[in-house]
């Protein structure tokens, strides 16, 4: 994982997940895919909050340049989640 956030995003160190994007914006010849998440489980807390931040960045959101909402976004989904 350190060698995958080096090589993309610059960190030179491990991170809990990372997102790769597929599809740009415009039209898809087929269903719309979203990318891949890479999870390391040695340092996600929680393998569900890990996906769902994942996934979210995917969407195209973005905690470093928000106001908080994808964060906020991220514990109604893990609510929504427990509740099954």
């Amino acid at each position: 994982m350190r060698d995958l956030n080096r090589a993309h995003r610059g960190n030179d160190r491990p991170t809990d997940v990372l997102s790769f994007p597929v599809d740009q914006d415009g039209p898809a010849s087929g269903p719309r895919e979203l990318g891949d998440v890479v999870v390391c489980p040695e340092h996600a807390q929680h393998l569900s909050e890990a996906i769902v931040h994942g996934v979210l960045h995917l969407c195209g959101y973005d905690h470093e340049a928000d106001q908080g909402e994808m964060l906020a976004l991220q514990r109604r989904v893990l609510a929504e989640l427990a509740r099954g």
